[in-house]
């Protein structure tokens, strides 16, 4: 069934009070780790978990705030995941690996050359492996072993590699650095947030309104102050219907953490640095500053960590 065909018929069963569909969400057998389940996330919990929308391309200036310098950038046409990968979506991967596992050039970006997977790439190697991997601060991991009231939850602690593999895995990829700023500032709108001008609040997004520097984060906080996918929506959503991109959990993107590369089309940095791989849109255990879409922090592909999680981009159709 064709996008522009199945957003009509979806707009008639919203307006008829349907559960579980979303505009411009074209069901796939390709987004496995949705197979045959249940329409259950978003804010009234009857919404596709693996909805993803059409991100309209274009141009925009991506800002660098430590060089108050900024570089035109153009992405395509790209599809982008509503909500963050959740934990039930997660335990999906989980129960097939290491079946699943990718080989060389699974989940490239369609027009960047030298950007899928790397067979060098270190990968648990069973499924015990991988189970490990996922636990970190036991406080604040989302995974739990059996499926609980946290199956809605952005899945945690997950490194670089392990997400690219998921999204190879789901049919897509990391999304790219610029995509995903330009998902986040409403393209050529370049706003501070997804929503737009209005202010930060906690009707908005997911973070620490009483941020402590001596804390380094929440004074009181728990694994409940992590949110359900979507549960800011849709006061939260940006332009194209994404929530969560400021705050919740980071994200995970293609890039390399470094300077912006000069004015570009469809690009990434694939150039091995020492900032680690770039993770964006600010956390549930951070202050209302890092939910700027222009901040920017690198990371250790390798780190697992209690507040970056990911999503996943896809082709266009």
């Amino acid at each position: 069934m064709a996008a522009s065909k199945w957003s009509l018929l979806c707009g008639m069963a919203l307006a008829g009070g349907l559960a579980g569909c979303t505009a411009d969400v074209v069901p796939s057998s390709s987004i496995a780790s949705c197979t045959d389940l249940a329409a259950t996330c978003g804010p009234k919990k009857d919404e596709i978990c693996c909805a993803n929308s059409l991100v309209t391309g274009g141009e925009y200036e991506r800002l660098e705030l430590d060089q108050n310098k900024s570089y035109r950038a153009t992405v395509s046409d790209f599809r982008l995941d509503r909500f963050e990968v959740t934990v039930g979506r997660f335990r999906r991967f989980l129960s097939e690996y290491p079946g699943n596992m990718p080989v060389a050039g699974d989940g490239a970006h369609p027009n960047i050359e030298n950007s899928g997977w790397y067979d060098s790439w270190p990968l648990p190697q069973d499924q015990a492996e991988l189970h490990a991997s996922v636990e970190c601060n036991p406080d604040y991991q989302t995974w739990t072993d059996e499926p609980g009231d946290g199956e809605h939850k952005p899945i945690n602690c997950v490194n670089w590699y392990v997400a690219f593999a998921f999204c190879a895995w789901d049919g897509g990829r990391l999304p790219t650095e610029a995509e995903w700023t330009y998902a986040a500032a409403r393209g050529s709108e370049e706003t501070n947030y997804p929503w737009g001008s209005a202010a930060l609040d906690q009707d908005h997004a997911v973070y620490c309104p009483n941020y402590s520097e001596v804390d380094q984060g929440c004074p009181t906080a728990t694994r409940a102050d992590i949110a359900d996918v979507g549960s800011r929506s849709p006061a939260g959503d940006g332009k194209w219907g994404q929530t969560d991109l400021a705050g919740n959990v980071r994200e995970w993107t293609l890039d390399f953490h470094d300077v912006y590369p000069d004015d570009c089309v469809d690009c990434a940095n694939l150039t091995n640095v020492i900032g680690g791989r770039e993770a964006r849109g600010g956390d549930w255990n951070n202050d209302a500053a890092s939910l700027s879409s222009y901040q920017r922090i690198g990371y250790d592909p390798t780190a697992k960590m209690s507040w970056v999680g990911f999503r996943c981009a896809r082709r266009p159709r």
